[in-house]
């Protein structure tokens, strides 16, 4: 039984094939398309809504040299609610609850920020290294902090992701299975527990979407550190 609880995790695989890609490729298609009508329908103004707020509070503090990340960042942070979202569905795998995923996502748009620091202006990116006024005997101790701090930042990226999503799945099914379990046996507290899966249910909707926007909002912070 222990076991089992992580079976939901495994990437799930047809005729020695992992369906990683398509699990990676079926959200593009659920997205609506735009029209050549002069009115939108609801859905598709709801999702333009919800992109021009996000790109005005995202880049905002932003100078000009961040807002080419625009498109990258919001179509990121778009891939992301939908993933997370669909992996809430019943009998459905979640794609960003594997590490190896989320890491792949977050060391390479990390990295850019960095080489942009570096190649923009070197002496600003290589001055986070060191606060201003340290004193001198504690300097070779901050720089290796500082230098540690930031290439954990990746990790911790990947990491704060997979691990809020495994812990709400986990928990999603391991309160249904005790619904399921208490049902014969004591239907009250079958019933407080059911109600009990319904309010995780609608918290793990809301960390789905908060992960996502945190995700992208840190890529943004590390972006406007070095530009």
């Amino acid at each position: 039984m222990a076991l089992s609880f992580f079976d939901q995790f495994m990437t799930p695989v047809f005729l020695g094939i992992p369906l990683i890609a398509l699990a990676l490729t079926l959200p593009w298609a659920l997205f609506p398309k735009p029209t050549t009508r002069w009115l939108n329908n609801r859905l598709l103004t709801l999702q333009n809504w919800f992109i021009n707020n996000f790109t005005q509070q995202i880049f905002q503090p932003m100078n000009t040299g961040g807002h080419k990340w625009a498109l990258l960042l919001t179509s990121l942070m778009v891939f992301l609610i939908t993933l997370n979202l669909l992996g809430l569905l019943p009998y459905t795998f979640t794609p960003t609850t594997q590490l190896s995923l989320n890491m792949a996502l977050a060391v390479p748009l990390w990295l850019a920020t960095i080489i942009i620091g570096m190649r923009n202006q070197p002496t600003h990116a290589l001055g986070h290294l060191l606060p201003e006024g340290t004193p001198t005997l504690l300097i070779p101790v901050l720089i290796i902090i500082e230098t540690i701090s930031l290439f954990i930042r990746p990790l911790a990226l990947g990491v704060r992701l997979t691990a809020n999503l495994t812990a709400g799945h986990l928990l999603i099914q391991l309160i249904s299975t005790a619904t399921f379990v208490l049902l014969p046996l004591m239907p009250p507290v079958a019933f407080l527990t059911a109600t009990l899966l319904l309010l995780l249910s609608l918290l793990e909707v809301a960390v789905a979407m908060i992960q996502a926007y945190v995700f992208v909002l840190l890529l943004s912070l590390y972006l406007q550190e070095n530009i």
